[in-house]
């Protein structure tokens, strides 16, 4: 039901009656696995595919995976029922019993109690298993609207659900026993915890007129990675922004924590350049970014940085209730204290009118700001995205003409068409160079426009990739919006674009008149 409810009423309507009526520890579980929070390390996507490949023919199961587009859901459809299944009979395995049964197991024998439990079940039940076991459930629902559900639930504000989370593990029956009256408040006691972030509203042009810049700041909109990093009684973390730890990423910076506290701000690559601090640019942070481990060059190439935009607790003292210009003074006291490699503070704009602060905008001081933010004097730091308080004011995109080079299979809800998109744009010598890919930017409509396209222009294919026609007369030019761009070692082109997204079709423009890779080259660096 969750999974075909639009509505966010009733979607926490669901939720909550069902934590209503289900009883522990299922209910639990299964908050767990809609909030992705349940990890079954016995069962992996591999061992799946090796259990497939024993019932099925593994070309056949390649050419079916390609179709459905989900892996889940192929292995649930194509799994040769059991003869000896009995129409209407009830084997099936409970929730409970299946978690908790991997949760025990190791990884040699988890494939064969799922095996067994696949064998048992009905193409919908084995879907339902598959999913769970591999944390795949998508429905719609942010991890704040979860925990506005438990909130109704209990009839407690959402932003205690908030501070406790983190340190909550499945099946959450302190959580539960709490919410229903039954026991005590659950004591967050880990050190170190993270604290919920406040999040800003992109701002319209009839914002302004509403707006008084008296009441407000503004400063740079860093382009990097939004973090907290929190250091209590010896514990030191740096969480992301959805509180995932990070910390075993940056050692370099981790260890810089000589404080007891919590700050916002932006993680970055930074570099001394003599008595100042030289910013990297976002592909310079991307070498550090989901690795288990770094090496000593990486280290050393590619130092990590905070520029602090908060702070959140200065020793045992919560300073989220203060306004932000209070808590911007007792950062920059703070900030004073620690290392001048690894931390400084995201410096304020001098501005009084709207107009002046646009000027700043459209001629940043550096290539890796990417806006500016803008803030309300007197706004305490709240959880979520609280109206009024926040607003970002992001730089117009670049904007090329690029051709569509190779168009991929989408999953899920886009399983029957041609969604992703490798782009491409012309070298001087007439060749056609890929520069990015997206996969959305486009309306349903526009989407089987393209597809139709795709299909009636293959020229090769390779599994689920088909190659289109792209020559100076033929072929279908995207105008392509994007936030950023860098050189990189890594693509043909030379280059890499941060965020692309298809910005519209241009049905109306030959190939031969989409851009050069230097219009892209001569972007690096340069202000919009």
């Amino acid at each position: 039901m969750l999974a075909f409810t639009h509505s966010r009423n009733a979607k926490l309507a669901l939720l909550q009656d069902y934590f209503r009526t289900v009883p522990d520890p299922e209910r639990g579980y299964a908050l767990a696995a809609i909030a992705r929070d349940l990890d079954i390390p016995a069962v992996k996507p591999a061992q799946l595919r090796a259990l497939i490949s024993e019932r099925m023919d593994p070309e056949l199961f390649g050419y079916a995976y390609d179709y459905v587009g989900d892996l889940a859901e192929t292995i649930a459809l194509a799994w040769p029922e059991r003869q000896s299944r009995s129409p209407g009979r009830n084997d099936a395995p409970g929730l409970t019993e299946v978690v908790e049964t991997l949760l025990a197991s190791s990884r040699a024998k988890g494939p064969g109690l799922v095996e067994d439990w696949l064998d048992r079940l009905d193409a919908p039940g084995r879907y339902a298993l598959l999913k769970l076991v591999t944390g795949g459930f998508r429905m719609g629902l942010s991890g704040r609207l979860i925990k506005q559900a438990l909130a109704g639930f209990g009839e407690v504000h959402v932003n205690e659900i908030e501070e406790l989370w983190h340190g909550l593990t499945p099946p959450y029956l302190e959580l539960f026993a709490w919410l229903e009256g039954s026991g005590e408040k659950p004591v967050n006691a880990a050190a170190a915890p993270f604290r919920p972030v406040m999040l800003s509203h992109a701002i319209d042009e009839a914002d302004f007129e509403k707006l008084d810049p008296a009441d407000f700041v503004a400063e740079w909109k860093w382009d990097g990675i939004r973090v907290q990093a929190t250091s209590e009684r010896g514990v030191h973390r740096l969480y992301s922004r959805t509180g995932d730890d990070i910390s075993a990423t940056f050692p370099d910076l981790v260890d810089r924590f000589s404080f007891e506290g919590a700050l916002d701000g932006e993680l970055l690559v930074a570099r001394p350049a003599g008595d100042d601090i030289e910013t990297g640019s976002f592909s310079d942070l991307q070498q550090r970014l989901n690795r288990k481990t770094v090496s000593a060059r990486q280290l050393r190439d590619y130092p990590a940085f905070l520029r602090a935009y908060d702070l959140l607790q200065e020793g045992d003292e919560d300073l989220r209730g203060l306004g932000f210009l209070e808590r911007r003074a007792r950062l920059e006291t703070f900030i004073a204290t620690l290392d001048p490699l690894r931390f400084d503070c995201s410096p304020m704009l001098d501005f009084a009118t709207w107009e002046q602060l646009a000027e700043l905008r459209a001629a940043p001081p550096a290539a890796v700001i990417e806006g500016v933010m803008i803030k309300r004097t007197a706004a305490p730091y709240l959880p979520g995205r609280p109206k009024g308080e926040w607003f970002k004011w992001k730089r117009d995109p670049f904007l090329i003409d690029a051709v569509l080079m190779y168009a991929q299979r989408g999953h899920g809800k886009r399983s029957g068409f041609y969604s992703d998109y490798t782009f491409g744009v012309w070298r001087d010598s007439g060749e056609l160079v890929p520069v990015g890919k997206a996969y959305f930017g486009f309306t349903d409509e526009e989407l089987t426009e393209i597809d139709k396209f795709v299909r009636n222009n293959t020229v090769e294919r390779f599994g689920p990739v088909r190659s289109v026609r792209a020559d100076p007369e033929k072929g279908l030019v995207f105008e392509v919006a994007f936030e950023g761009i860098n050189r990189s070692s890594r693509h043909k082109s030379g280059v890499a674009m941060r965020f692309p997204r298809i910005s519209r079709l241009r049905w109306d423009k030959p190939p031969r008149e989409a851009d050069r890779l230097e219009t892209l080259e001569r972007m690096i660096d340069t202000p919009r």
